[in-house]
This record gives C-alpha cells, sequence and structure tokens, in this order.
C-alpha cells in the first residue's frame, strides 16, 4: 500500500526536519519571550504547534502542521491516508471538463482493491463512489474522504499529538 519515505516529497520531508530545527533555535535564544510588533510574526510561528493540538483542523489548515503530520504518517506507514484527502481536494477545484480523467485516476491510485495507495474504506463505501464515478462531480469522492478524514481524526491524529516530534515542539514552544 504505501511505499514508505519515498512516497513523501523530499520537499515536505526536508521542511518537516526545517521546522524542527527552526522551531528549536529560535525557543533557545533568551530574548525570544519579549517580543516587539515587529516580531510578532515570530510569536505566531513559535505558538503554531500549540494551535495544531486545538482541532484536526487547524493542524490541516496550516501549512508547516500538514507537513509534520504527512512526515508522521510516512513514519506510520499510512501517508496514503492524507494523500487520498488531498487528492479529494485538489479534484473539488478540478475543471468541470477534467473530472472524469482525475477521477479515474484517484480511483485507481487509492480505492480500487489492490490500488497502489488504497486507502482502508469498506466495501458500501467503494461501492458508493464507484457509482459516483459513472457521472463524475466535484462531490464524487466526497462520502469517501469523510471516512478517511474521520480515521485520521479519530486514529491518526491523537497519535500525532503523542509523537515525540510533536511533543518536543509543542515542550519548546510551551516554555518560549
Amino acid at each position: 500500500m504505501c511505499r514508505g519515505l519515498e512516497s513523501l516529497p523530499t520537499t515536505c520531508l526536508e521542511r518537516a526536519k526545517e521546522l524542527k530545527a527552526l522551531f528549536g533555535s529560535l525557543l533557545q535564544k533568551s530574548d525570544h519571550s519579549i517580543l516587539s510588533k515587529k516580531n510578532a510574526k515570530l510569536r505566531l510561528i513559535l505558538d503554531e504547534p500549540l494551535k495544531w493540538k486545538e482541532s484536526f483542523e487547524k493542524l490541516l489548515s496550516s501549512q508547516n502542521g500538514l507537513c509534520l503530520f504527512r512526515a508522521f504518517l510516512v513514519s506510520e506507514f499510512s501517508e496514503e491516508n492524507i494523500a487520498f484527502y488531498l487528492a479529494c481536494e485538489d479534484y473539488r477545484t478540478t475543471k468541470p471538463s477534467k473530472l472524469a480523467v482525475k477521477a479515474k485516476h484517484i480511483y485507481d491510485q487509492f480505492i480500487v482493491c489492490d490500488a497502489p495507495r488504497e486507502v482502508n474504506l469498506d466495501h458500501v463505501t467503494k461501492a458508493i463512489t464507484k457509482e459516483h464515478l459513472e457521472n463524475a462531480s466535484q462531490s464524487s469522492f466526497s462520502l469517501a474522504q469523510d471516512k478517511i478524514y474521520t480515521l485520521m481524526e479519530k486514529d491518526c491524529y491523537p497519535r500525532f499529538l503523542k509523537s515525540s516530534a510533536y511533543l518536543e515542539l509543542s515542550r519548546k514552544a510551551k516554555s518560549g
């Protein structure tokens, strides 16, 4: 199903490492707690990991959070879930003339039995999604996407919040 680290875009993996180093170095500086208006943006960056714990939606809406969460999923061998979710988000903005081709690609990549990056969906959801593809629309994958979102929110997200990488970032943010 998941090809491991090689399926994670190099830029995202590199970005995750950069973010960890950035948060660590910024939080080690002794004067970071006394910030001027000029440094307000820095405070937002430092506090960012704490906001990710507020909700799964806040994590996904943060470019940095999404990148670190994706790196975490790669380490957990479940990166196909976020890849599918993001493919569905992209699909929703596809021009109607290109929906059918893109829908077939997503279906073949993530949903069909023994797909290269098959996501964990029940048989009924797979069947309904296949039916929706006969007349492809922006909402063709809505049910399947909602199921994967819920799976990540209830299973992967709590594990991410307990991961050593997240705990280290949030601890440093709190101490800052």
